[in-house]
């Protein structure tokens, strides 16, 4: 860190922001600590960042001992990985979603922060995939309306233990349809609405088979922030 860059205070929440409190720096942790190791891969959970700044955090971070960065098993690349200081922002990074579930809650799901990239990139580690047989192929198409055209359609495909979010038609049969507006979506991720409260208003249409439906609903897990979504706004444990 850039002595110029710093505070010149020794408080240890200065110390810390000089680290951590960079533009993207704490989403770039975000990523890691949901399981992204390797360059593209950090790159789709944040599709709104270039690659130059992105790799510009990366070095930060590694001069900063919050990443390990070593060549790739295979092929060309690095894999990226966060030290124990980098695993210890953990409950830090939650703290702050959690934050943001109570008392930001409306915001979230402001028209300039709906992102469907972000979201099916989200919902690709989401899902418990022990549920789903290894022995099939299943394939959901999201559409969601209102977006822009090159935006708007989605597949999430699950084989043999793999999950890979397509935007282009996989070019297999489709198990399940969901069309519905991205926002209503983002409030289901975010757990301020229940999935069956908004299929029985029709916000949201799921065809398909019931077994397949049912699946689906059962192993998507929602995102990490969606139990405090669930909570009032303000509060931070069940009445």
């Amino acid at each position: 860190m850039a002595k110029d860059k710093g505070y010149g205070q020794f408080c240890p929440v200065a110390m810390a922001a000089e680290i951590l409190a960079e533009r993207w720096t704490p989403l770039v942790v975000r990523e890691l600590l949901c399981g992204s190791m390797r360059f593209n891969d950090l790159q789709r959970g944040l599709p709104r960042m270039s690659s130059a700044l992105l790799s510009k955090r990366l070095k930060e971070l590694e001069h900063s001992g919050i990443v390990d960065r070593q060549p790739a098993p295979k092929g060309r690349g690095s894999i990226y990985r966060l030290t124990q200081p980098g695993q210890e922002l953990l409950p830090i990074l939650l703290d702050m979603g959690n934050w943001a579930q109570r008392w930001r809650r409306d915001e979230l799901v402001d028209d300039d922060k709906l992102d469907p990239d972000l979201l099916m990139w989200d919902m690709r580690r989401r899902v418990d995939q022990s549920l789903i047989p290894n022995n099939r192929r299943f394939v959901i198409q999201f559409q969601f309306a209102g977006m822009p055209a090159n935006r708007r359609l989605y597949w999430l495909m699950f084989e043999r233990g793999e999950t890979d979010v397509c935007v282009k038609h996989p070019g297999f049969d489709i198990d399940i349809f969901v069309n519905c507006p991205m926002r209503t979506m983002a409030r289901v991720w975010l757990g301020h609405e229940a999935m069956d409260a908004v299929l029985r208003r029709d916000e949201m249409q799921m065809d398909g088979s019931p077994k397949d439906i049912k699946l689906f609903k059962s192993s998507l897990k929602l995102s990490i922030f969606a139990e405090a979504g669930r909570l009032p706004p303000g509060q931070t444990t069940p009445a």
